[in-house]
């Protein structure tokens, strides 16, 4: 569960900056508070599967951690996918708003923040800690509200 984690952050930390084109610019205000959610995120995260979590034997055969953990991965597909789709909307240069199309954005508008979504429920059914599902709530409502923004 750590490990999987883990892989989230670096993708979304290292990864993704490097593929995104040129865009609009974070404001500084909105990055430090990113930045600080993130940390203390990340070490709630952490400190909650490393110290206080407890599986007995066999767990990672049991169907609640296989089912959170293909929720997991599927959701990480939608929104590397999804990701994707959006850098490559408009071609050098090009401007103004599209309509994204393909994968799961023809089923809904958001389907990066879906995938993400998807994700964090599954990273908590997975880990079960009450740490993890607190955080999936926090995606849902911080990417839901972007979400209806955005479709909008």
């Amino acid at each position: 569960n750590t490990i999987n984690f883990l892989f989230f952050v670096c993708y979304r930390a290292l990864i993704f900056p490097l593929l995104i084109r040129e865009g609009k610019p974070t404001p500084f205000f909105t990055f430090v508070l990113a930045l600080l959610f993130c940390i203390f995120n990340g070490y709630l995260q952490g400190r909650s599967l490393t110290t206080y979590a407890t599986y007995p034997p066999g767990w990672l055969g049991d169907s609640c951690f296989i089912t959170g953990f293909v929720g997991w991965l599927t959701g990480m597909v939608i929104n590397i996918h999804s990701d994707h789709i959006l850098r490559n909307l408009r071609k050098p240069g090009e401007t103004g708003y599209k309509i994204p199309r393909g994968g799961m954005f023809e089923y809904v508008s958001g389907a990066n923040f879906f995938g993400e979504i998807l994700e964090w429920f599954g990273f908590a059914l997975a880990c079960c800690t009450i740490e993890s599902f607190a955080f999936a709530l926090c995606s849902l409502f911080i990417l839901g509200s972007r979400a209806r923004q955005h479709h909008k």
